[in-house]
């Protein structure tokens, strides 16, 4: 089977996979983190290949719709590709970008996985938190687990343990010092700094306003 052919199988079984998922997890938030993965690659030496299936699948099972079961992402990404007669070493490289993707990754120590093609998804993936799309995705969510727009009495806990940020209940505002604000520091690649940056400035716009309204200003 032709490479191309497995990427095109993947995405009609991320499509299937996903039907009815939460609008911040959605297919369409895969297709924009391939997008932006291919456009990132254009300036990095990395597998197009492992890339574009990593891109894919990353959110094949997000822990946080299993009970923070970290485990079934990695599991049904590898039976699928094990179908598509992937072979072992590209199936246990797209496990690894998998299991190591997270921003709540990044909140526990120990020896972690790093590879370009990682480096490359993380930041395609992470440009989709942040910015226009970032703020429309973090109150989908907020919405989806019913939680407040903001209580001024709850302040964001900016030095959260990996389990503390999983099992977090916080206002939504306070996700963007806990998590999107901290982003544009934490890409990896050259292009994925540069778009960071005008996403963050727009995010600091929106909270500026945000603010304003929320006091009464404008």
């Amino acid at each position: 089977m032709s490479k191309n052919q497995v990427i095109e199988n993947t995405i009609e079984f991320v499509k299937r996979s996903l039907g009815g998922a939460e609008g911040g997890h959605d297919w369409f938030h895969i297709h924009r983190v391939f997008c932006n993965a291919q456009l990132i690659t254009k300036g990095e030496d990395v597998d197009l290949f492992i890339v574009s299936l990593g891109a894919l699948l990353h959110d094949i099972s997000d822990a946080k719709f299993y009970d923070g079961d970290e485990s079934i992402g990695p599991k049904k990404a590898r039976a699928f590709l094990e179908s598509q007669e992937v072979s072992e070493k590209d199936i246990v490289h797209i496990e690894n970008i998998i299991k190591y993707i997270s921003f709540k990754s990044s909140l526990e120590g120990g020896k972690k996985f790093t590879s370009p093609e990682l480096e490359v998804i993380q930041d395609a993936d992470r440009l989709d938190a942040i910015g226009a799309i970032g703020i429309a995705r973090c109150f989908n969510y907020g919405g989806f687990k019913n939680r407040a727009l903001y209580d001024p009495s709850i302040p964001p806990n900016l030095n959260m343990t990996k389990e503390e940020y999983k099992k977090s209940t916080a206002p939504t505002i306070n996700h963007f010092y806990e998590k999107l604000l901290l982003l544009k520091d934490q890409m990896n690649t050259v292009t994925g700094k540069r778009i960071a940056q005008e996403r963050h400035a727009y995010m600091e716009g929106f909270l500026a306003q945000f603010y304003d309204e929320w006091n009464g200003i404008k």
